[in-house]
């Protein structure tokens, strides 16, 4: 039972590609704890990837997304509450299985939300001029993945 693709905006494709990375992210944690790899082998891998990679999507979004729709916006409380307990389990020292066994579920769960729901809604309500501004502040580069411990082969 699969799902239809999405015909993305223009504005939108590079921050889904990311979206993309992140589901891949979720499989490879998956994969680690499934093959009983050391917690700390993958934390590392997470930690680079949160940094490199989250952080600044998470401030796209919050910044040039999210305000189309408003602070009031039930989707957008919900957006930023996840945003909020994300940053929580990957900033979490410990990250341990359990952590990481969080992070790979509710980061899913985000994603999927944020593409089957909201940029859907933002895509039908967002004028041309707040699209163009999301299309210039994203740089749209190639995800460069850290292959130094390709814990998930």
């Amino acid at each position: 039972m699969g799902h239809t693709p999405i015909k993305r905006h223009n504005a939108l494709q590079g921050v889904s590609r990311e979206h993309h990375q992140g589901l891949l992210l979720c499989w490879k944690i998956r994969t680690g704890l499934s093959k009983n790899i050391q917690p700390e082998r993958i934390k590392t891998y997470v930690d680079w990837f949160y940094k490199t990679y989250f952080i600044p999507h998470f401030k796209l979004e919050e910044t040039y997304i999210f305000p189309i729709l408003g602070p009031n916006h039930p989707w957008i409380k919900k957006a930023l509450t996840d945003h909020r307990r994300l940053t929580r389990l990957f900033t979490d020292p410990k990250g341990d299985m359990k952590v990481l066994g969080q992070i790979e579920e509710e980061l899913e769960q985000h994603i999927r939300f944020e593409e089957r729901k909201l940029f859907n809604h933002v895509q039908q309500v967002a004028n041309e001029v707040q699209m163009d501004i999301i299309e210039k502040q994203h740089n749209n580069e190639k995800f460069n993945d850290n292959t130094d411990d390709p814990f998930w082969i």
